[in-house]
């Protein structure tokens, strides 16, 4: 799309979780307890927790935070039951929003994703209202310069999707959703690091933002972000100053 640099919008994003530090032990440990109780305590055989367990790694949380989340989530400590709920509404200029929570009491929650969206001039809407907009997917994402051509070997090789080379030089390598860490692996084998990697729901559609509505919408993915609740938030939105 015209008008907006794909990588500057990454950049930013990773930016702003990056300013949110403080908050990700909390949300790794409640991804970990829950990934554990839903699919068991082993990494090999549970990829949402292998998954979780790396991001704890790369986090730098201590080994006893992350086996004591398993440990709560296999019934061996006891801890909080988190229940895993979706929000999904617009903000500004028409631009979807999705918000995942994990939460032990689903009226708080509910309450405080409403207020963030009503605040911001946005509306939520009902289960299924902007989902459809959205891929589940795991991402990794190449810095402008990356060599397209030994990327995109490597990937397919490994077992990627697909391989999106944008307009501003950034390179996109799409996997299945648990096949992230399976793909990540063999590309860095091959020389290749990714600056972004993750487990996502990848926008089908963008809604170019800039002026007012880009504020607007900065400010709800941002009050929405800062809830204690809020796991992840997507959105349509690509930011024409980013």
């Amino acid at each position: 799309m015209a008008g907006h640099s794909k990588w500057a919008n990454i950049k930013h994003r990773k930016a702003a979780a990056d300013a949110k530090k403080g908050k990700i032990f909390t949300r790794l440990i409640k991804e970990i307890t829950v990934a554990a109780r839903l699919g068991g305590g082993d990494p090999e055989s549970n990829p949402r927790l292998r998954l979780a367990m790396d991001k704890a790694r790369e986090a730098n949380m201590a080994k006893d935070s992350v086996q004591n989340a398993v440990k709560r989530g296999t019934g061996q400590l006891e801890g909080v039951t988190y229940e895993e709920v979706r929000y999904e509404g617009y903000g500004a200029g028409g631009a979807a929003v999705m918000v995942d929570c994990l939460t032990d009491n689903r009226t708080r929650t509910v309450a405080e994703v409403r207020h963030a969206f009503t605040k911001q001039g946005g509306n939520l809407g009902s289960d299924g209202s902007v989902a459809f907009l959205f891929k589940h997917c795991g991402q990794l994402v190449f810095a402008p310069g990356a060599d397209e051509g030994k990327v995109l070997e490597a990937a397919l090789e490994a077992g990627a999707e697909d391989v999106v080379a944008n307009d501003d030089g950034s390179i996109e390598v799409l996997t299945a959703p648990y096949e992230l860490p399976a793909v990540r692996e063999a590309l860095e084998k091959a020389g290749l690091r990714a600056e972004l990697a993750e487990v996502t729901m990848k926008p089908t559609a963008e809604a170019a933002l800039a002026g007012a509505d880009a504020q607007r919408q900065r400010a709800l993915l941002d009050a929405l972000e800062s809830l204690d609740d809020v796991q992840q938030v997507y959105t349509t939105a690509v930011f024409e100053d980013a």
